[in-house]
């Protein structure tokens, strides 16, 4: 087993559990790599497998820097909740012989490809060729595409549309227009991040969809709706902010001019994770999230 490891020693606990797991890894397989400083723009080591040990926010970074490279990869976080890196230390020394035999269950997460052309670029908005060869930005995003008012953190104007059933994604779009602080673009592994708590739903990652949940709108009948991740999203800056900006997992990023058209896609290359067999979907909600929690009664039921 070949084996990458990329760590945020910047986490409490990672750097003690690096000098327990490096020899136990060397002994049966070979690690091709260790990344420490997560600065590297390309993971280009060649692993069958990704440690990472950190976070949500380091998987999310080794994810994108794989550029849609199909290596699964194992979460142990060592951050405050842990969705994507699923694996507590204790749960990842109890599956490390699973781990290194590669007997894990391995899932595949649908991901964001989101790219900004420039106002005033024709483009056939169906045709991922065309947009591919005009666009000025690109990034791929697990969790999120946000687009954020910025400063001076007036409201902004978009106009967003979707490709649906029968559409070929080169006709009339009809989009809607409207007015707030922004809007979240999120897959379903995402879901449970920035999108729940501006109020969006929660969706089962093994549902094939993704959520527009708008930011703070200046309407009372806009609220979250969830599309088929084959739909392809086009939102228009219709009159942005000097610092109106997308943020792609919150890591990469371009500023919004007035005009720009951003076009949001299900990425080609899905996202590999190594789940945890001893995660259950309800229940990490319930003990995360506090999903489902009864109210706390003063005295007892009658």
């Amino acid at each position: 087993m070949r084996v990458l490891i990329v760590a945020n020693k910047t986490k409490t606990g990672v750097a003690a559990a690096l000098d327990q797991i490096v020899p136990r890894i060397r002994k049966p397989g070979h690690i091709v790599g260790l990344d420490l400083d997560d600065q590297t723009a390309e993971i280009s080591a060649q692993a069958d497998v990704i440690l990472v040990l950190g976070g949500d926010g380091t998987l999310l970074s080794a994810a994108r820097r794989l550029r849609g490279r199909q290596v699964p990869l194992l979460g142990v976080n060592f951050g405050r909740l842990g969705f994507l890196a699923s694996f507590t230390p204790q749960q990842f020394d109890q599956h490390f012989d699973d781990f290194l035999s590669g007997k894990l269950p391995i899932s595949a997460r649908s991901a964001l490809e989101t790219s900004v052309l420039a106002a005033g670029i024709s483009c056939r908005f169906g045709d991922h060729d065309q947009v591919a060869q005009k666009r000025r930005f690109v990034s791929t995003a697990l969790n999120d595409a946000v687009i954020s008012a910025g400063p001076p953190f007036h409201m902004i104007e978009l106009e967003i549309a979707a490709s649906g059933p029968g559409h070929d994604g080169n006709g009339p779009w009809g989009g809607i227009r409207y007015f707030g602080d922004g809007a979240i673009i999120a897959t379903a592994s995402g879901s449970t991040a920035y999108n729940v708590s501006a109020g969006g739903p929660i969706i089962s990652p093994n549902v094939d969809a993704m959520c527009v949940t708008p930011l703070c709108p200046h309407s009372l009948s806009f609220r979250p709706v969830v599309v088929s991740s084959n739909s392809t999203l086009l939102v228009t800056a219709v009159l942005v902010n000097d610092g109106t900006t997308i943020f792609c997992d919150g890591q990469e990023s371009t500023r919004l001019m007035t005009g720009d058209r951003v076009v949001i896609r299900k990425s080609g290359h899905p996202v590999l994770l190594v789940e945890n067999p001893q995660s259950q979907e309800w229940h990490t909600l319930a003990a995360k999230l506090k999903w489902g929690a009864n109210p706390e009664y003063t005295s007892p039921r009658v």
